[in-house]
């Protein structure tokens, strides 16, 4: 089975979308003109300090309010900080005031009213590593479950100890050379003390670093060692994509591939309108006859499992149940990675009498939802059967981004 991150543009929409074998298990959809600020550092300005929620906004740029964290910021890197602070080198607690300038990074974006997130503990994110500034510890992916490979590469990283910063060691990083893993700190360290040495001395809202574009970051943060193929047939794309491969992940530049085919464009090839169709409707159905229905909510997504025509005529109800339970469990974790549902998830499975079948239904579940490579948790099952699943937030839900392009597409 082969493995494809399939990339094109289709009128000003940029689709980047991951395919195991004929199955697309995951999409992301950006305007071509749009430029994100997740994960961009700046020179803000703190504007004011909300006392009753310890909290201040902090100005990126002319106009734009992000909130700001007091608790979860301890160490700021601020523009008006004496020499003698930063000769030190260490850690030092500060507390912010308004007029101060500062760096921050967006953690968040905006969703309907509510402001952006901004925050000191800038991270550096590469393919096998992340640099975490006021986070001094070495933390390894819980996704390599193997001691032995879990102690050499924190033994990697320690060699690159500091009282600044720490690393996470990402999934990517698995079973790779030294060498590469290794290459790769030194390039974030020193990305890292650039802008802590320049960026502090930059005009106000200044842009200091920006996040790559969200195909880019497909490519980076999607296993790049489990895909055979980087397909787009965009030109312009095609020079960005290897461009990025040459100079930071130069073992990947043979999957990329340029389709060049006039009779036949790669969106058709791969249906990806129909796909995207069916991945934003709430009804799914599956083989044995039930079906899903998938709501998201303001504070919430719930996924409501139907036995359908599945019950008909059928006797052992009880094992119909289970057999309709299991074969959604697998549905709902690969619905949850397709349309990018984060949060709170609440699942009201088939209600099922046997403390054995429910305890069945939660490990295959289990197991489906570890696949993802987005931190999914399965969180337990309450009293009224209702199961819960919590996932990390990365970027917007597919049902959102489409309705963005749409609302941009009629402006």
């Amino acid at each position: 089975m082969e493995n494809k991150l399939v990339i094109t543009r289709q009128d000003n929409t940029i689709i980047s979308a991951f395919f195991e074998g004929k199955d697309m298990v995951q999409v992301s959809l950006n305007a071509s003109e749009e430029e994100g600020i997740l994960g961009n550092i700046y020179l803000g300005k703190v504007k004011n300090i909300v006392k009753n929620i310890n909290a201040a906004f902090v100005e990126i740029a002319e106009g734009r309010m992000c909130y700001y964290s007091l608790d979860e910021n301890r160490y700021p890197i601020l523009a008006n900080q004496t020499q003698e602070k930063e000769v030190e080198g260490r850690l030092t607690e500060t507390k912010v005031k308004v007029g101060d300038e500062l760096l921050v990074q967006v953690v968040k974006e905006e969703v309907k009213t509510k402001a952006p997130v901004v925050s000191s503990n800038l991270n550096f994110t590469g393919k096998y590593v992340a640099l975490t500034y006021g986070k001094r510890i070495i933390g390894v992916s819980s996704k390599i479950s193997e001691e032995k490979e879990r102690i050499r590469l924190k033994n990697i990283a320690k060699q690159f100890e500091s009282s600044e910063y720490g690393f996470i060691i990402r999934t990517n990083a698995a079973y790779m050379p030294e060498e590469k893993i290794i290459n790769e700190i030194n390039k974030l360290i020193q990305d890292y003390e650039d802008i802590r040495k320049y960026g502090v001395h930059k005009s106000r809202f200044s842009l200091l670093y920006q996040t790559p574009p969200n195909y880019i970051c497909d490519i980076r943060d999607g296993y790049a060692d489990h895909v055979d193929e980087f397909i787009t047939d965009d030109k312009e794309l095609y020079d960005h994509i290897r461009n990025y491969l040459e100079r930071y992940q130069a073992e990947d530049k043979e999957k990329l591939r340029f389709y060049d085919d006039q009779t036949l464009s790669l969106g058709n090839l791969y249906g990806i309108n129909e796909r995207l169709n069916h991945a934003i409707r709430p009804m799914v159905w599956l083989k044995s006859g039930g079906s899903l229905v998938i709501q998201p909510t303001e504070a919430l997504t719930v996924i409501d499992v139907n036995t359908g025509k599945a019950i008909a005529g059928k006797k052992k109800v009880q094992e119909t149940f289970l057999k309709v339970n299991r074969e959604a469990a697998k549905e709902i974790a690969k619905q949850i990675r397709l349309r990018n549902l984060s949060g709170i998830i609440i699942i009201d499975f088939i209600d099922m009498e046997l403390t054995k079948d429910k305890e069945l239904l939660m490990e295959e579940f289990e197991e489906y939802l570890k696949k993802d490579p987005i931190k999914t948790t399965l969180v337990d099952m309450t009293a009224l059967g209702l199961v819960e699943v919590t996932r990390k937030k990365v970027r917007k839900p597919l049902h959102e981004q489409v309705q963005e392009l749409i609302k941009t597409t009629e402006a």
